[in-house]
């Protein structure tokens, strides 16, 4: 089995906390959470353990940037009656199954990871030779399987972290997913389902594991998903029950790719604060205003009478984010033809980015004025999050005969 059923899906995403955030974290991340929490049940953090991976010599800051960060959160939308937010280092569990994961995990499946000599790479100014750095995948492998999480948004850069996850959950399942008594539990969960169902899922799991049978094993999959009065341990059990392995403790999330972000900073390259070329959500109106009048534009429009190419333009790149089919054949035509200034080609940029802002700045600023909510809503997600992975490290626990006399 390499998916949690569907209704049990969790979708599980984090951020590091690094403050304030800006145009390129709304569109890139917050928005996609936005459609998220109505879909499914969404657990997403801030992500402070990793924040030390890379910037362990100074983490005074890390209280006042998950602070701030989550107040941009709930400002934009996300909602804590629909999703539970919570901070990474308040659930020690994570950091309890990141150690178990350790025992099992080969050295090579961490080193083999993209980003690690990738970051190694940008990152030279900084001494990355550190287990936390080498092991971060790993970490945030314990992040999403303590929760089962069945989806992680994720772009494209960052499947190979997924596919860790993946290949982690299947060895800890191999090694550990054999109960003693695991037959006896998955015959009596099978005597919940009815006993009709429970006919019908003997018949289908007989032509699977006998004839390989494909559709029925698809089919005794969707019976069981349709189950409401089994408990997700019991459907675990039997979906392994039914394909002749042990019970899967944890399940394997999917990749939920994400569409790349088309955000792009006031110089044209991507939008990040180590590039100095950003809009916070809460910048002051007059700020944005002005940061967006003067951005640079196409150097061949050295005067106003000049032709210009919207393509090498980095004002276009906002066009292409914020303006309508119209508003840009607009602007194509009148670049090109001189038509129109720079400073009016910038006008409905600024006007729909200050309309984007403003209702977001107002939440903010009432978040601001109150911060015991704020408190209270990360107390509240710490709690659930930790009912939940609490859950889940007591079967891990249980599975490699820990805590057990």
């Amino acid at each position: 089995m390499t998916s949690v059923p569907t209704q049990h899906a969790r979708v599980l995403s984090g951020m590091r906390p690094t403050g304030r955030l800006h145009l390129g974290h709304y569109h890139g991340v917050l928005k996609n959470w936005l459609e998220l929490q109505h879909e499914y049940e969404c657990f997403f953090f801030v992500a402070d353990w990793h924040a030390l991976t890379t910037h362990y010599e100074d983490p005074s800051l890390i209280p006042t940037h998950t602070r701030e960060m989550v107040i941009d959160w709930l400002a934009a939308g996300i909602n804590p009656s629909l999703a539970t937010l919570f901070v990474q280092s308040r659930v020690p569990e994570h950091a309890e199954l990141h150690l178990l994961l350790s025992m099992i995990t080969p050295l090579g499946w961490l080193e083999r990871v993209p980003t690690y000599k990738d970051q190694q790479e940008r990152l030279k100014e900084r001494d990355l030779s550190t287990y936390g750095f080498l092991g971060y995948p790993l970490l945030q492998s314990a992040d999403i399987l303590i929760y089962k999480a069945g989806l992680v948004p994720v772009g494209e850069d960052q499947v190979a972290h997924v596919e860790l996850t993946r290949e982690v959950a299947r060895r800890f399942n191999h090694l550990f997913g054999r109960e003693p008594d695991f037959a006896i539990k998955a015959e009596e969960a099978k005597r919940r389902m009815g006993k009709k169902n429970a006919r019908l899922f003997d018949g289908l799991r007989r032509r699977y594991q006998e004839q390989g049978d494909q559709e029925a094993l698809e089919v005794a999959r969707a019976l069981l998903e349709e189950q409401t009065n089994l408990t997700v341990s019991d459907r675990e059990r039997l979906f392994g029950y039914l394909e002749g392995s042990g019970r899967v403790i944890l399940p394997e999330p999917q990749a939920l790719l994400t569409k790349a972000s088309r955000m792009p900073g006031l110089d044209g390259q991507k939008m990040s604060k180590s590039y100095h070329n950003t809009i916070a959500l809460r910048d002051p109106p007059a700020e944005v205003e002005r940061a967006l009048r003067t951005m640079p534009t196409d150097p061949a429009r050295v005067r106003r009478t000049d032709p210009g190419d919207p393509e090498r333009c980095p004002v276009w790149q906002f066009h292409q984010v914020y303006s309508s089919e119209s508003t840009r054949a607009w602007v194509q035509n009148g670049c090109r033809s001189a038509g129109i200034g720079c400073l009016e080609c910038k006008r409905p940029i600024i006007d729909a980015v200050l309309a984007e802002l403003i209702p977001i700045q107002e939440r903010a600023r009432d978040y601001e004025s109150q911060p015991d909510l704020v408190r209270s809503i990360l107390n509240e997600g710490c709690e659930k999050a930790r009912a939940v992975a609490r859950e889940t490290l007591e079967e891990v626990r249980h599975a490699m005969a820990l805590g057990v006399s």
